[in-house]
């Protein structure tokens, strides 16, 4: 992970000036306890499916993932030059811990695992992502879920 001090002063400022988005109200909606509760994954590592689109920089769209997708099936397409594949490619967990929610689920800890799961690409202006993130949120809800583990990469 970069740091603010791995970078030249003038980008460092610029960086730490850049002007955060308001979005309004957020709505907030109580969950069961988890041992009742439904769980999908969201990651910002720009996974995909093999054979699907691959990620472009800053599109602010994302991909669906099956809860029973193989881990020789997950692809990453993350754009950012600063962003280190080499977790990923040691244990995809370490940015879609799907295999640990069907652990959480079969343990009791968890109600149950979402049938689908969703990626963004990382290092995109939050408002490109406003209108997506409207419909994750359809679709989740749509599958039942109620809770979601964020995996910000």
């Amino acid at each position: 992970m970069a740091r603010l001090s791995d970078f030249a002063p003038d980008y460092a400022v610029h960086l730490r000036e850049l002007p955060l988005p308001s979005f309004g109200t957020t709505p907030w909606t109580p969950a069961p306890a988890l041992t009742r509760a439904r769980v999908a994954v969201i990651s910002t590592a720009g996974l995909h499916r093999r054979g699907d689109p691959e990620f472009a920089g800053g599109l602010g769209d994302y991909r669906i993932l099956p809860s029973d997708i193989a881990d020789a099936d997950i692809l990453m397409s993350h754009v950012s030059v600063n962003f280190d594949r080499s977790g990923f490619f040691n244990d995809v967990n370490v940015v879609f811990p799907l295999e640990r929610l069907h652990e959480l689920a079969a343990a009791g800890e968890i109600g149950s695992v979402a049938r689908w799961h969703y990626s963004f690409m990382g290092a995109t202006p939050p408002e490109r992502l406003e209108e997506a993130a409207i419909e994750v949120a359809r679709l989740l809800r749509e599958d039942g879920v109620d809770a979601a583990v964020l995996v910000p990469v």
